[in-house]
């Protein structure tokens, strides 16, 4: 009896050694439950402009499946709400959010920039909105909104430029900033290129880093320095912004 109880111990004390070691050869991710819940994984590698160093850890990213449909975070009925007052759709709006706090509400950037949608205080300010309010999700979604309707006038784009290109120059001035964008547009007409093409606009934007042209006198916002991280955020965010069109319906 005693050698039969020796050999079983030592029996489940090998196959819990192996278990373990199979956990840390192969180990898995644990995924949030209720109801039919499905993590959605970064779908393409990021990199954070503005919004770098926040204060608070990154909020979990769920799919929930509810009869056929999937939605894209706890924000959902938030972003429809915000689109359907600007005219954005509600799945950019997910995508801006993923890329700038991960769908963190309480996320503070070292520049200032804060929420789901990294708002800067001087754009609460520009719409009359006082900072504790502009916290809140809705809120920080609406001001991006109105950010992004700001941004589109601003870049006075005629009917013939491209779906393609507006969301490329419209996300690039959110990301690096309206005046570089302007700026890089005048350089762009004054060399007799398009103006409206991201292509080229993105070049310009590359060549604000130079002295001989953002001393340029067309320019207004001086020397730009974002261009890795503006070309890397519209590139993830239009990326993310596919990728919620297929999984999520209006």
């Amino acid at each position: 009896m005693f050698k039969k109880t020796v050999l079983t111990v030592s029996f489940l004390t090998v196959l819990a050694i192996f278990i373990s070691s199979e956990r840390l050869l192969n180990p898995t991710q644990s995924a949030v439950q209720y109801d039919s819940v499905q993590t959605i994984l970064p779908l393409v590698s990021t990199v954070e402009a503005t919004t770098s160093n926040l204060t608070k850890a990154p909020a979990t990213i769920v799919a929930v499946k509810k009869s056929g449909n999937r939605s894209i975070s706890a924000y959902d009925d938030m972003m429809r709400r915000a689109a359907a007052e600007s005219g954005h759709d509600w799945r950019l709006l997910s995508a801006i959010a993923y890329h700038e706090s991960r769908f963190n509400p309480e996320a503070v950037s070292k520049v200032g920039a804060f929420g789901l949608m990294q708002i800067m205080p001087r754009v609460a300010e520009q719409f009359n909105v006082p900072q504790e309010e502009a916290f809140e999700p809705e809120m920080n979604i609406r001001l991006a909104s109105k950010l992004l309707n700001k941004i589109s006038r601003s870049l006075k784009l005629s009917d013939s430029a491209s779906e393609e290109d507006r969301l490329s120059l419209m996300l690039a001035s959110y990301v690096g900033g309206i005046g570089h964008v302007r700026d890089a547009q005048r350089l762009a007409a004054k060399y007799s290129e398009d103006p409206e093409n991201w292509e080229v606009v993105s070049r310009y934007l590359e060549l604000k880093g130079q002295p001989e042209y953002y001393e340029d006198s067309v320019v207004r916002c001086g020397r730009f320095t974002g261009i890795k991280q503006t070309l890397a955020y519209v590139r993830n965010v239009k990326s993310h912004y596919d990728k919620y069109c297929e999984v999520a319906t209006h």
